[in-house]
């Protein structure tokens, strides 16, 4: 069964949005697929920056950073002999009114465990005791539920040491810190639970957001609910991470300033800063650093909190890394759980759906337009929809953005290349076939009308119009061949162009003549009007070529137009091996007689009666006669068109009034009435002056038989 055009042209343009979206949201893309979640983090920390003040984030992170490696009394010291004074800074940080603290770092061993020798002993044996004030502050917090350690899930698994576990009370305050990579090694989301021996174990980071919020989690086959808040999860039990831009967004403070405050005992300084707090512990230096969804929108690192008891520390560091310290992950996504704002993806199935739109809207444009035109509307519609996804991110809902975009800009390159090797061949063929006798412009509209000439032609409505030079050869005496050339080029080229700006078509060149046809090849239910204003603007021109181009040796031109409209049989008229596109009827005799009628009326543009019905009152028309043209029995109402209705001055005004009342009379034998109507405007209007010798002649000849209707011998 045979199809159309347009309904072969749907189901491709179909079939090629569906390939390019399959394409895109297939696991062969699921690298890029993270691309989206990075953009609009770094488009919405561009457009808006970040949504919360950082002294409102729900957790801090204490950070063992470079400085505390260099202050005393750390320096040279390795962190396993730090403990006492990590325990003397839990304990001020829990009495500053913090609500819990979790260590995202695990002391896998205890300095007490040492067997390396030490005189007659061991290092463990000499340092016994040593770990007892962090154990004691591991166990005071475990008891009031203010602490969770951290351990790292794993073949085998990487715990805290032993007396550390059975300080924190075991599994009761030891959570895992593990963390979930995309294949491109990035971090854009979070397990909110791991499994143990078939169990559901919470994670750190939920561990921590369940005791600020006072709530147990509760764990269902499609997420978790915290309170009354279900987690979104496009994975159940797996959270999308709605990162900050910036590197101020969690509050941090160095735990060597901490561990000083502590010690001058500024109890003051840890209940402004940490009361109500979740707080984090881990190492930020370049051990631990990761890729996330953040890696576009980060900041030079450095500043900090206020101090309490060290001077501030001068930041040396100007540029932005693309990572941060993995203890940022676990404090976002705390804070994502306590404020509620995880990020929301969408279902395949709705991704499949935007996408699919933004591919059939690309196809459609290069169906429809011009390649360069289509990539810029294409362009434009992807501004609009990252503007779009970008404002909806701002409240936590992830649009896709490169399945969509990717998926259209392939389906506008793949729907430009069906459409040159399908859909445009056959305007290319009649391109080809009319470029040597017809614009480009009107082929181009030709086309997107869709109503092409048949061949050996077709009858329409049109309207001729026939145009002249006043005494050519007269002209041509004056003048070498070289200069009539540019004369006639620049004459005939000028006249064109004011032609097919009014759409219409240029026929032939007869000498110094021009044929145009209004309303063929392309449709023009207002071809008369065309040619009407074609008329007057051809005029015009001509009026501005006799005072400035230099082709024309001060010489004054002048021309005669005719115009006619009727019915006419347009196509290819010729040989099997040369032809044109032309008219051919009696409205096309009629146009040239029309053409010539202006030397005896000496008027510029004469029209027919059936022009003037089609063109309307938007032309100031003037009756001029009843003719009889050579080669026709049939009379012929014709009409000089004077110009414009709307710029008419009083004085035409006068004239036209004055010449139609004179006609009137003439035509009921009224000769005495039509001559006082003719006489004033005789002088300066040749119409009105030849039917005053008309009259003259026929009240002086009363022999001679009166007929109101002219017989031209002429052409």
């Amino acid at each position: 069964m045979a199809i159309g055009r347009r309904t072969r042209d749907a189901l491709a343009l179909i079939a090629i949005a569906l390939a390019c979206v399959g394409l895109f949201i297939s696991p062969a893309f699921e690298r890029g697929r993270g691309l989206s979640l990075d953009a609009l983090t770094w488009l919405r920390f561009e457009a808006f920056g970040n949504r919360h003040d950082a002294a409102t984030s729900p957790a801090v992170v204490i950070a063992i950073d470079e400085e505390s490696y260099q202050a005393p009394p750390f320096k040279g010291a390795p962190l396993l002999a730090w403990t006492g004074e990590i325990g003397r800074v839990l304990t001020s940080v829990l009495d500053g009114g913090a609500k819990v603290v979790g260590f995202d770092m695990v002391f896998q061993t205890s300095i007490e465990q040492s067997e390396i020798p030490l005189g007659d002993s061991t290092l463990g044996d000499k340092t016994r005791g040593f770990d007892r004030d962090f154990l004691r502050a591991l166990a005071t917090a475990a008891a009031g539920g203010k602490v969770v350690l951290g351990e790292i899930f794993g073949e085998p698994p990487i715990l805290p040491a032993p007396g550390q576990r059975i300080a924190v009370r075991q599994q009761q305050n030891l959570r895992p810190l593990n963390t979930y990579t995309d294949s491109d090694d990035v971090v854009r989301r979070h397990p909110l639970t791991l499994s143990a021996n078939g169990k559901a174990i919470p994670s750190m980071a939920l561990e921590l957001a369940a005791r600020a919020r006072g709530t147990a989690p509760v764990f269902t086959s499609d997420g978790v609910t915290l309170g009354d808040d279900r987690v979104p999860s496009s994975v159940p039990g797996i959270m999308t991470l709605n990162f900050a831009g910036g590197a101020q967004d969690i509050p941090t403070y160095s735990f060597a300033d901490l561990r000083a405050c502590a010690v001058k005992g500024d109890k003051d300084y840890f209940r402004r800063e940490f009361a109500g707090k979740v707080v984090l512990i881990g190492t930020v230096g370049i051990e631990d650093r990761r890729l996330t969804s953040k890696r576009f929108a980060t900041r030079a690192e450095g500043a900090r909190r206020p101090r309490c008891a060290l001077e501030e520390r001068k930041v040396t560091e100007t540029f932005a890394r693309s990572t941060i310290a993995g203890v940022y992950i676990h404090a976002t996504a705390v804070n994502n759980l306590v404020r509620q704002d995880a990020a929301i993806e969408m279902s395949r199935l709705a991704i499949f759906g935007i996408a699919m739109t933004m591919a059939l809207l690309a196809a459609l444009l290069a169906r429809l337009l011009r390649p360069t035109f289509a990539a810029g509307l294409l362009g434009l519609l992807a501004v609009v929809y990252a503007a779009l996804a970008t404002a909806l991110f701002n409240q936590a809902i992830v649009l896709p953005l490169a399945e969509p975009l990717a998926a259209g800009v392939l389906a506008l390159a793949a729907t430009t290349g069906y459409r040159f090797m399908v859909t445009d061949k056959d305007r290319r063929l009649l391109q080809k076939s009319f470029a040597y006798y017809l614009a480009p412009r009107e082929i181009d509209r030709m086309l997107a009308s869709r109503r092409l000439p048949q061949l050996g032609g077709e009858t329409r409505e049109v309207t001729v119009f026939f145009s002249d030079i006043v005494g050519f050869s007269r002209i041509a005496e004056q003048m070498t061949p070289e200069q009539l050339m540019a004369l006639t080029n620049e004459y005939l080229s000028a006249m064109t162009d004011v032609i097919e700006s009014h759409d219409g078509y240029v026929d032939k060149y007869i000498g110094d003549s021009v044929v145009a046809v209004f309303g063929a090849p392309l449709d023009d239910p207002d071809h008369a009007k065309s040619a009407a204003r074609a008329a007057l603007g051809c005029k015009a021109r001509l009026a501005e070529l006799n005072l400035s181009s230099t082709a024309f040796q001060g010489i004054t031109v002048a021309q005669r137009i005719g115009i006619n409209s009727g019915a006419a049989l347009v196509g290819n008229f010729g040989s099997q091996r040369r032809f044109n596109y032309s008219v051919m009827s009696d409205a096309v005799n009629v146009a040239s007689r029309l053409e010539g009628a202006n030397k005896f009326y000496g008027t510029t543009i004469i029209a027919s009666d059936s022009t003037v019905a089609l063109a309307g009152a938007e032309f100031a028309w003037r009756e001029l006669d009843t003719i009889r043209v050579k080669g026709r029995e049939q009379s012929l109402k014709i009409h000089e068109l004077h110009g414009r209705a709307a710029e008419l001055t009083p004085h035409d005004q006068a004239v036209l009034a004055g010449y139609a009342a004179g006609l009137a009379h003439w035509r009921a034998g009224e000769l005495p009435q039509a001559a006082e109507c003719f006489a004033p405007a005789a002088t300066s209007d040749p119409p009105s002056a030849l039917f005053a010798e008309r009259v003259t002649a026929t009240m002086r000849d009363e022999a001679a038989a009166w007929d109101p209707v002219r017989t031209l011998q002429e052409k």
